[in-house]
């Protein structure tokens, strides 16, 4: 059997002038949590037997009608705990009533309290363009609640697996995305339940199920005689051959667009008579280190004279980059979609082809799983066609060392 009380009282230690604060005071189960009801009143007014002004004045009226309604508030609040978690305490209802926790009771609060946190940690380890995806998935939400339920906002408990699916139909049919772009914007909807849920706010993950289709593109690379011709390549416009010469320094490295755009002297370290690029990835923070290669080398030290304080490279912004490159691919001769995120495919994908463990590949391009360095590693046809030869020979080598001695044998017999 559960006990649950309300009552207001006066705070007489902090009397001013006669007018004193009035607090509340929540018991469950004989255990108090206290706090202000932001109302003040004469003492002459106040009825501590009734918990509340006397008389029928404007004044008594006004604050009986404010303490009815945060006595209704905590009351509600009560039962949709209980109702939650099939518990409640005295600290849980306080708290609820105060909005403390909130973000948990409805999906957008929850979504809207995720991107503030998010908002500060921007610039320090987690990038603008992340934070805005997650903008984009609120606004595409609050949309389909808008649309589909006729609300403004869905509580938490009342999410269902269905939900997470037919916002994923709102998004391929209303919004039209393409489906990586719904696998995009579903998994942060679903990171933030989860994280609900393993925060004992939700008894159940009605999400744990739900997976989204990724279909994984194929992705651009260069290969070696098209890297060639690109570097051979003379360009009529000076922009043209510095975005090319960034380009293939990518290709060279495996560094992506924002960490070569960061990088500074102090990134260039001689390590055993070497030069190494020795830094952090500005995505995930995750150090990482590459050897240069002379021709990487030489684009550095033809970019010297050009620089701005201690940057190694000035490079125009990563759209722009994106748009001259898939011209300068046409200019050579190149049948690809070129964009400068293709130096980093190309890069993993001749290392490969070479023979670099991908273990070593992995650890240069900074990544934290081996994974993820699989998505980006291709096969190629030289490398599948060498890595047959080598094991035909090996088989037949293998196939005639146990067939000889048979021969031998049967030959023995004949004679």
């Amino acid at each position: 059997r559960n006990t649950f009380k309300v009552l207001f009282y006066v705070n007489s230690s902090k009397e001013k002038n006669g007018v004193a604060p009035i607090l509340g005071r929540i018991t469950v189960n004989g255990q108090v949590a206290q706090f202000s009801c932001k109302q003040s009143v004469a003492l002459s007014l106040w009825d501590a037997k009734a918990n509340r002004a006397k008389g029928k004045g404007a004044e008594a009226q006004k604050i009986n009608h404010a303490l009815d309604k945060i006595k209704a508030k905590i009351i509600e609040h009560y039962g949709q705990i209980r109702e939650r978690e099939g518990f409640a305490t005295a600290e849980m209802v306080r708290n609820a009533y105060q909005g403390i926790g909130n973000e948990y009771e409805t999906l957008l609060s929850a979504f809207d309290k995720h991107n503030a946190d998010f908002s500060r940690r921007v610039g320090k380890d987690r990038s603008k363009g992340t934070y805005q995806k997650y903008c984009i998935v609120r606004n595409h939400l609050a949309s389909f609640i808008g649309s589909y339920y006729k609300r403004k906002d869905i509580a938490m408990k009342e999410l269902t697996e269905d939900f997470i699916r037919q916002f994923d139909i709102y998004l391929r049919t209303e919004l039209s995305l393409s489906p990586s772009a719904v696998w995009m914007y579903t998994v942060p909807l679903k990171m933030i339940v989860t994280r609900a849920h393993c925060d004992g706010h939700l008894h159940r993950n009605p999400f744990a199920q739900y997976h989204a289709n990724l279909s994984v593109k194929e992705r651009q690379f260069l290969t070696e005689e098209e890297l060639q011709k690109l570097m051979n390549h003379s360009f009529a416009m000076m922009s043209f051959t510095q975005i090319r010469d960034m380009f293939v320094f990518g290709c060279l490295t495996g560094i992506s667009y924002i960490d070569i755009k960061n990088l500074t002297t102090d990134n260039l370290e001689n390590i055993n008579g070497s030069w190494w690029i020795v830094a952090k990835r500005k995505k995930t923070n995750i150090p990482f280190r590459v050897m240069l290669l002379d021709s990487a080398l030489k684009i550095i030290e033809r970019y010297k004279p050009f620089r701005n304080g201690n940057r190694l490279f000035y490079l125009h912004a990563n759209t722009y980059m994106n748009r001259v490159l898939k011209v300068i691919a046409k200019e050579c001769g190149i049948d690809k979609p070129l964009s400068f995120h293709c130096s980093r495919h190309t890069f993993s994908t001749l290392a490969l082809s070479k023979g670099m463990p991908i273990e070593s590949v992995s650890k240069i391009l900074g990544h934290t799983k081996i994974t993820t360095t699989q998505i980006y590693a291709k096969i190629t046809t030289e490398k599948l066609e060498n890595d047959i030869s080598a094991f035909g020979e090996k088989l037949e080598a293998g196939l005639a060392s146990l067939s000889s001695p048979v021969k031998e044998k049967t030959a023995a017999i004949k004679v």
